[in-house]
């Protein structure tokens, strides 16, 4: 009887109860799989995580469905020590990509849209001895961290590339391919991702 009133009343909820059931249990069991999570976080469900052991995570945080995060403590015969942190209340969009040999720092109040990809290395460099070598047999390489200060916006299928910092409030619009530093509140899009607007003019 119950059940009927509450179909009648939000059968949209209702029909959704076992999924939402299902990623809650799952939230709350692979928080333990990180080094460190805070609280209230819920996770979609990722596709591959690789050295959890390595990740910092803050509390409310959003993680979208299929994701991937991968960070690399070895690969073939090279080591690292990486570090990939979120701070508090931010979001990491749906088939979002994260690969990290370095360090990926992303701040408070960050939204990252759908299929954003994120990387703090590369497969070699373009020399011409590696060039004969799968591309996935080539040593990786970083050429410096990826921080994404606090407030910072990265707009669907975004690129953001090893050594950039993407300063306070800034806008990264979709597709937008960073390769450079991002001032604070400045609009930047494009391939590669150059300044549109800065948004402290408008104060």
């Amino acid at each position: 009887m119950i059940y009927k009133l509450l179909h009648a009343v939000c059968p949209r909820a209702l029909a959704s109860l076992p999924s939402r059931l299902i990623r809650y249990i799952y939230s709350r069991w692979i928080r333990y799989e990180f080094q460190a999570c805070g609280v209230g976080c819920y996770f979609g469900g990722f596709s591959m995580l690789l050295g959890a052991k390595h990740i910092r995570l803050g509390s409310r945080l959003y993680i979208g469905k299929d994701v991937v995060w991968e960070v690399y403590d070895k690969f073939h015969q090279q080591s690292f020590t990486p570090s990939l942190t979120f701070g508090d209340g931010s979001s990491f969009g749906d088939g979002g990509h994260i690969s990290c040999i370095n360090r990926v720092t992303i701040g408070n109040g960050v939204r990252i849209g759908r299929k954003v990809f994120i990387t703090d290395n590369s497969h070699g460099a373009s020399e011409r001895v590696l060039l004969d070598t799968p591309a996935n047999q080539r040593p990786l390489v970083s050429k410096g961290p990826v921080i994404i200060q606090d407030c910072a916006w990265i707009g669907e299928m975004a690129c953001i590339m090893p050594g950039v910092t993407i300063g306070q409030g800034a806008i990264v619009g979709a597709n937008a391919v960073v390769t450079h530093d991002v001032p604070p509140y400045t609009l930047v899009a494009g391939n590669p991702a150059r300044i549109f607007k800065n948004l402290a003019e408008n104060e």
